[in-house]
């Protein structure tokens, strides 16, 4: 049998079969993890909400019980003045993703996920949303898995920051990536169930960074969308088909049609009409596809 690796003061060359409690027993490690008492036995949601979406504010989720969802993938509005924006202080929209987030926590099954899709903002000064966020995840008792980064560098033109050409005066980076940030609830491991995931899936989705395209907004006729890729590696990393997705701020509804496209089912919320309407159209057309009215 092949010796297993360790940590050592040089690091390892290898990471297969590798024995890893010298670093977390360390004490950077010793009180890094949240022991919260988790329940671990998980409920269901209501076939009245199963792959719908809800017109209301996700800071309040009482259609979903405890331990229900398996996967939460989002990405919250960046309150940057766009049409659907609210004008919110900083703390103000702080305090509305503690409320969105605290009930994820709720919702989530004992080893669930949390990935949250985020791109930091301004220059005079730069807000650290992905900072704020991670600070606020673990506060409320997530673990945090990892990020990461998408490169959005092949369909980012030109951007738009560039400060000082040529010059040290005043030079501005030009944003060409956003963040995924990833959480747990409770355990790290989940039970294994049905797979979809495929062998060069699971080795490109496992890499901390994924290039990917953005989606047009005129297209999609959302102002913010993702494109459909982000959610759909997400699903098959970490979830099992048949799992509940969740997307407390659902847009244009492209989490529900990756949850579709893959087996799972899916629950969003929306505060704004127009776009509950536009994603409903667009999920619909695809239950039609699958059988699902």
């Amino acid at each position: 049998m092949k010796k297993r690796t360790e940590t050592s003061s040089f690091g390892t060359s290898g990471r297969t079969n590798h024995d890893a409690r010298k670093f977390y027993n360390s004490r950077m490690y010793k009180n890094l993890n949240n022991n919260k008492p988790i329940q671990i036995f998980e409920n269901k949601i209501s076939e009245e909400i199963e792959n719908k979406i809800l017109l209301k504010s996700s800071e309040n989720m009482k259609e979903l019980p405890n331990n229900s969802v398996h996967l939460m993938i989002t990405s919250p509005p960046y309150n940057v003045s766009k049409e659907y924006d609210d004008d919110l202080t900083l703390n103000e929209y702080l305090n509305l993703l503690t409320k969105v987030f605290s009930e994820t926590y709720r919702v989530l099954v004992n080893g669930g996920r949390a990935c949250i899709n985020v791109a930091n903002l301004g220059r005079k000064p730069y807000i650290p949303l992905s900072d704020y966020i991670s600070k606020i995840m673990i506060d409320l008792g997530f673990n945090m898995r990892g990020e990461v980064i998408w490169n959005k560098a092949s369909s980012a033109g030109s951007s738009t920051a560039w400060g000082s050409w040529k010059s040290a005066s005043n030079p501005i980076l030009r944003d060409v990536h956003e963040y995924i940030l990833i959480f747990s609830k409770g355990d790290y491991k989940r039970e294994k169930k049905e797979n979809s995931i495929t062998r060069d899936e699971f080795m490109e989705y496992t890499k901390s960074i994924w290039n990917m395209n953005t989606v047009s907004a005129k297209k999609i006729k959302h102002p913010a969308p993702f494109p459909f890729e982000l959610p759909y590696r997400l699903i098959q990393l970490y979830s099992f088909e048949k799992d509940v997705i969740l997307d407390p701020f659902i847009g244009s509804g492209t989490t529900g049609l990756a949850a579709l496209k893959t087996k799972r089912k899916y629950v969003g919320y929306e505060i704004k009409k127009e776009y509950k309407i536009l994603a409903d159209n667009y999920l619909n057309a695809e239950k039609m596809k699958l059988y699902l009215f």
